[in-house]
């Protein structure tokens, strides 16, 4: 009889029971999930304000809600579809919150550049488009950004916006419609 070697670790597994872990109120393992899911937070906020300064506001601003709200999660959905959820829900919340201070930010958009984050500075180019995107009306952009910038599938992108895949396709297409004329 020989040894065999141990299956690789399941990552949903391991996400799974960092999630339980979590809600069970373990400080690392809520440590972990953050660290893990950092980078998307932050990236999600970025391609919805087009601000670096803002987009980490809004995640220091996430994180915070996490922690609050982790005890809450049911499990009914993936943990990075609610962890979304909770970013896209902070976006709107800071742009509620521009509007009621009073700033114009399609003016600024159009003063000042957004910022790059270190790994889209070579993406440049397309700033003009996704400064377009998120002058969409919220639920178009909030369509093609998890779609298009996400990468996300329109039935992942459906559970997310809490709508159904042929909604989230509807959104898709009128914005693809409002674009060519926006640019």
């Amino acid at each position: 009889m020989g040894l065999t070697a141990a299956p690789p670790p399941d990552r949903a597994g391991l996400a799974d029971s960092l999630v339980d872990r979590a809600r069970k109120g373990d400080s690392q393992a809520f440590s972990d999930l953050i660290e893990h899911h950092y980078d998307a937070i932050y990236r999600t906020a970025w391609r919805w304000c087009g601000d670096r300064h803002e987009a980490e506001d809004i995640a220091q601003d996430v994180c915070v809600k996490l922690g609050a709200a982790i005890m809450g999660f049911d499990g009914r959905s993936a943990f990075s579809s609610w962890v979304y959820r909770i970013t896209i829900n902070a976006v709107r919340d800071w742009q509620r919150a521009g509007r009621r201070r009073g700033r114009d930010l399609n003016a600024y958009a159009e003063i000042s550049p957004p910022d790059q984050p270190p790994d889209q500075e070579a993406a440049a180019t397309n700033s003009q488009l996704w400064d377009a995107v998120r002058r969409l009306p919220e639920k178009q952009r909030d369509a093609v950004l998890l779609v298009y910038a996400e990468e996300m599938s329109h039935a992942e992108a459906a559970e997310i916006m809490g709508i159904r895949e042929a909604t989230v396709s509807f959104h898709v297409h009128e914005a693809r419609k409002k674009l060519k004329v926006l640019l």
